[in-house]
């Protein structure tokens, strides 16, 4: 049997986010399509002006966390770690466009050879970036942590339940990007692609971690008052 490499969940944890802030920044500058969950985020950056990427990740993710603890009819000081988990992801994926000159570059300046190399990497990167963050005891963002929660409260297999959460994503991105714009911006054919090969490929990421990695917490304690 192979033996696992040890590594803290607090340092997948914070490798995750990293990552993940990295494909997004990735995704964005190629200007193929990204993921309908960011979406959002993105479309509001855009017309305000005065938020950036990760600060209009804030403002819908808090208010998605209002919603999950009205439909959970409760709320647990825990809850806010998940939107920590969203204010660390945010001020990172702010600071790698801030200091990659390629991320804020309009994708009509990068030309086409580069775009399809920053999409090509981007999409498994955000796959294994996800794999982690679900091998740590640590809350991920409110957006995940928002349909693990509540369907779980309510009885709804994750799956299908995470299928209608992205419908309602992508349904609001196309609105956003129509009333904002009055046309298709952020939406495109690699949204498309990652809506249909995401799971499987986190899958794939989330056996190979398993098989590879011993992921333990640094303060079981700490890990323990985690549990939902």
């Amino acid at each position: 049997m192979k033996k696992k490499l040890p590594i803290y969940s607090e340092v997948v944890y914070l490798l995750s986010n990293v990552l993940i802030a990295l494909a997004v920044a990735m995704l964005t500058a190629a200007d193929l399509g990204i993921s309908m969950i960011v979406s959002p985020a993105y479309l509001i950056s855009e017309k305000v002006g005065f938020l950036t990427f990760g600060q209009s990740e804030y403002v819908v993710q808090a208010l998605l966390f209002v919603l999950m603890c009205v439909l959970l009819k409760k709320i647990k000081p825990l809850f806010f770690a998940a939107f920590g988990t969203c204010l660390l992801y945010g001020w990172i994926l702010d600071l790698w466009r801030a200091l990659v000159p390629l991320f804020h570059t309009a994708s009509s300046e990068i030309g086409w050879p580069c775009r399809i190399v920053l999409f090509v990497i981007g999409v498994p990167l955000t796959s294994f970036a996800v794999a982690l963050s679900l091998h740590t005891y640590l809350y991920p963002q409110v957006v995940d942590f928002f349909f693990k929660a509540v369907a779980d409260h309510f009885g709804i297999a994750r799956a299908k339940f995470k299928q209608g959460f992205d419908l309602v994503f992508l349904t609001l991105s196309l609105i956003l990007s129509f009333v904002f714009f009055g046309k298709l911006v952020g939406i495109g054919v690699g949204t498309a692609v990652m809506a249909l090969c995401n799971g499987w490929l986190i899958g794939c990421f989330s056996r190979w971690i398993e098989a590879r990695l011993d992921v333990k917490p640094l303060f079981p304690k700490a890990a323990k008052a985690f549990e939902m």
